[in-house]
C-alpha cells in the first residue's frame, strides 16, 4: 500500500473514486448512488448539528466522494464543471467576490 497524499485535487479525487469503485458504482446506477448520497447528507446534517470536528470532517469527505461517484456513473468531469460554472465568478453577477441580493440564488 502506497502512502497517502496530502492534498488531492478536484480531479485527482474524481480519479481516485473512479479507480477504486467505479464497477460498483456503475452496477448500482445513478439512482442507487443518489440513495446513498442523501443517507450521507442526512449523516452530515447529524454531524453538523452534534458532531465533533473529525465527525464532521468524514461527514463532509463522505458527502463529496458520493457526489464525485455519481458525477462518474454520469460521465461527468467534476473539475471541467467546476471551471465552466465557478471559475470565472459568480454565475449570477459574474464577480469573483459575489454581489447577488440575498433574496437570490447564489
Amino acid at each position: 500500500m502506497s502512502e497517502a497524499p496530502t492534498e488531492i485535487s478536484l480531479r485527482d479525487m474524481q480519479q481516485l473514486i473512479r479507480n477504486m469503485y467505479l464497477e460498483k458504482d456503475l452496477a448500482r446506477g445513478v439512482d442507487g448512488t443518489f440513495m446513498w448520497l442523501i443517507e450521507e447528507i442526512g449523516e452530515l446534517a447529524s454531524a453538523l448539528r452534534e458532531g465533533t470536528p473529525e465527525e464532521l470532517a468524514a461527514e463532509f469527505a463522505d458527502v463529496l466522494a458520493w457526489l464525485t461517484t455519481i458525477a462518474n456513473v454520469s460521465g461527468v468531469d467534476l473539475n471541467a464543471a467546476v471551471v465552466k460554472k465557478y471559475g470565472s465568478g459568480c454565475p449570477g453577477c459574474g464577480r469573483l467576490v459575489c454581489t447577488c441580493d440575498d433574496k437570490e440564488k447564489p
